[in-house]
């Protein structure tokens, strides 16, 4: 991989190390770097997925096959990651999987399932990468959240736990780095069209006694491709920006509806205050 280039800021090219860069805003976000100048590691189980994105960019692009649930295929794509590119800047822990359903019938191998990729993964990547980073004395981690991470919600219930976990952990992790030179930013995104939603639905069964409520949400996803009308590849943009801001953010909610969601979160909050703590005569 080609060293020494500049982004389009003028700075030295950072590399990104961007996992499930297969498909959705992992994919684009890869496009966005390259586009700026930057270097990227995308990762994928299946290298394939990314052969556009090495044909576009042979001199700045690298591939690396790495499963998230998988310790030992972790360790070997952070290694071989920096053999290939020398330096890893940002980590954007991207990869996620869910499967749609009520708390009571998702079995619990499909819950552990969940957590592996969505908060398992993440925590052992930024273990890996975290003495590479403290070394250099800078950094940037990147957590893919999601507005089901901001509040829990029918039908994700699992996947919502998982990303409450992932946002705790991001919380205490800039607490614990930020003053080393070490970013940390937790990405809150609304519906995208991404095959995410699609893989989440599929084989997801509902019970009798969920049918009112979570069937009728499967069913309304099922029905209304209209609620992921959000575009990837303007997340992706928003991503480098947040990345490349002077004091990046905590948190970066993507699209109005994460905007609503956190916003009533705030309100609620607010309501609750009130009732427990009313203000002073």
């Amino acid at each position: 991989m080609a060293a020494g280039t500049t982004e389009d800021s003028g700075r030295p090219a950072r590399v990104w190390l961007v996992t499930g860069a297969g498909s959705g805003i992992g994919y684009e976000l890869c496009r966005a770097v390259l586009d700026t100048g930057g270097r990227v590691v995308a990762t994928a189980r299946d290298t394939n997925r990314l052969t556009a994105l090495l044909d576009a960019h042979p001199d700045r692009c690298r591939a690396v096959r790495l499963d998230v649930t998988d310790p030992r295929s972790i360790e070997r794509a952070v290694e071989e990651a920096l053999e290939q590119a020398g330096q890893i800047d940002v980590l954007v822990n991207n990869a996620g999987w869910n499967r749609i359903g009520a708390i009571g019938d998702i079995a619990p191998d499909i819950a552990r399932a969940i957590f592996e990729t969505n908060f398992f993964g993440p925590l052992a990547l930024i273990r890996q990468l975290l003495p590479h980073f403290i070394r250099r004395g800078s950094g940037h981690i990147v957590n893919m959240s999601s507005i089901a991470g901001v509040r829990g919600m029918p039908a994700f219930g699992l996947y919502s736990a998982s990303k409450f976990a992932l946002e705790g952990l991001s919380e205490a992790l800039l607490g614990e780095v930020g003053e080393l030179g070490i970013g940390v930013t937790i990405v809150e995104p609304g519906p995208y069209k991404t095959e995410f939603r699609d893989r989440s639905l599929s084989d997801a069964g509902v019970t009798a006694a969920y049918q009112p409520t979570v069937g009728r949400i499967i069913d309304g996803l099922n029905a209304d491709d209209g609620l992921s009308s959000g575009d990837p590849r303007e997340a992706a943009n928003s991503i480098v920006r947040a990345v490349d801001a002077q004091s990046p953010p905590l948190r970066l909610p993507l699209g109005q509806s994460a905007a609503n969601v956190l916003r009533e979160r705030i309100a609620s909050l607010e309501k609750t205050l009130a009732m427990v703590s009313p203000p002073s005569a």
